[in-house]
């Protein structure tokens, strides 16, 4: 029996979310529903000009997002980053102990620099868009996986923000290769469909011949398989990955499980913030299939799991909402 449900590997950044409007994105020349990589000064002058203190601020970053929802749900997790020894360097590792996922870092190992940070701008549609200076992340390399920690865990879940640098997708082949050679299964989400757009041969030299299980909502699918319809796409991801997940935001999500196409129903809500739902529904998944639930099952619960997420600001759920959520499971 191992450890660890999941280890995850990826960019570690501070979440700072605010509510903009429409106009801000006009008079500020920000392109809506996108994820931005950003300088700090252009990052700092956004935060100055959306003129309120409202803010809601948690260790983040996609990855992050799903081993702490493994960790709500009652599963065991590990996350591999780096932070700087900052103020919010040190925010980010008490915030992760905090939310139950273990972690290799202390204070006293943090390196000088900038702890990454998101700007999430949240529109009154539930639209997010992010504004990204990943700061001393974009330096998170193969000596910040911990190879121990993915020896001893039934997943590695891979983020796929992490192709945009050399060192990043040196991490992750890194990472795929001591996992594999563990008998540990290899997850990948796509993250993002720019980063399917403009890294596809990054993604193709991390998946090679395949990985166990691949998380994509129907753009990134499309993207990456170069087909026009979702029917198409699915037929072509079988190449990629042996099961996959592909999320269809209001329309629910599509599961393969290397037999057969699995429709899970979408749960009916209010969408406020549509930030972190990818990330909920991957943690809640890898939840349910590491702990004895089928796939149908964990497509169920993430899906639960996702709309509650969706229905409020935030990309986490509060801990007793996650245990209800998994009661209404397994009654």
């Amino acid at each position: 029996m191992k450890k660890y449900n999941v280890t995850g590997i990826g960019n570690a950044l501070v979440d700072i979310e605010f509510k903009v409007t429409d106009q801000f994105f006009a008079d500020n020349g920000v392109e809506k529903g996108l994820m931005t990589l950003v300088d700090e000064e252009r990052q700092n002058h956004l935060m100055q000009v959306i003129h309120h203190a409202e803010a809601k601020k948690q260790a983040g970053g996609s990855a992050a997002n799903s081993v702490v929802a493994v960790s709500q749900f009652g599963g065991k997790s590990f996350y591999c980053f780096r932070v700087a020894n900052d103020e919010l360097g040190y925010f980010y590792l008490q915030d992760l102990i905090d939310s139950g996922v273990d972690i290799a870092l202390t204070s006293a190992q943090l390196q000088t620099g900038v702890t990454g940070k998101c700007l999430v701008m949240v529109t009154e549609d539930s639209e997010r868009t992010m504004n990204t200076f990943l700061g001393i992340t974009q330096n998170f390399s193969s000596q910040d996986v911990h190879d121990a920690a993915i020896q001893d865990s039934s997943y590695l879940f891979i983020e796929g923000y992490l192709v945009t640098s050399p060192n990043g997708k040196e991490a992750m082949l890194h990472a795929k290769k001591v996992a594999e050679a563990a008998g540990t299964k290899v997850a990948l989400t796509f993250s993002d469909p720019a980063m399917v757009k403009y890294f596809k041969a990054n993604f193709d030299d991390v998946i090679g011949h395949s990985v166990d299980l691949l998380f994509a909502n129907e753009e990134e699918a499309m993207l990456y398989t170069g087909k026009s319809t979702l029917a198409e796409a699915r037929e072509e991801m079988k190449k990629a990955a042996k099961h996959f997940v592909i999320t269809m935001g209001k329309n629910g999500a599509m599961i393969y499980d290397r037999d057969t196409f699995i429709d899970i129903e979408p749960y009916p809500t209010q969408a406020i913030d549509s930030n972190g739902a990818g990330d909920m529904f991957a943690g809640a998944f890898l939840y349910g299939i590491t702990n004895g639930h089928s796939y149908a099952e964990s497509g169920k619960l993430a899906s639960m799991a996702s709309s509650r997420i969706v229905s409020q600001f935030g990309p986490r759920l509060k801990w007793h909402e996650a245990k209800e959520i998994l009661t209404k499971l397994t009654p």
